[in-house]
């Protein structure tokens, strides 16, 4: 499947261990708290699980999308959907 992970975590330390979390669980960083990527269904489940024990979820948020890749493909982008900085080939190849 394809996954999105988006999140919205406000201690710095925290942010920054999410976001090792998600890279370190194969996804691509497509914006600074926006993450893409292929996934099984149990590292899905195993990156909800890590996430979940790391936030606040009081003051915290993370959002986690599963879509198949004919709903990526009707995905629409505008304007500068991706950040140039961190969009790879990989990324890419899931668009076009």
């Amino acid at each position: 499947m394809i996954a999105w992970v988006m999140y919205d975590i406000q201690k710095n330390k925290t942010r920054t261990r999410a976001a090792k979390i998600c890279l370190q669980s194969g996804l691509y960083r497509v914006q600074y708290s926006v993450f893409l990527g292929v996934m099984e269904k149990n590292e899905f489940d195993s990156l909800h699980l890590q996430l979940e024990e790391l936030i606040d979820e009081e003051k915290d948020s993370i959002y986690m999308f599963p879509m198949s890749k004919d709903e990526l493909k009707q995905t629409v982008l505008l304007g500068q959907a991706f950040d140039k900085d961190f969009v790879t080939d990989e990324v890419r190849s899931l668009f076009f």
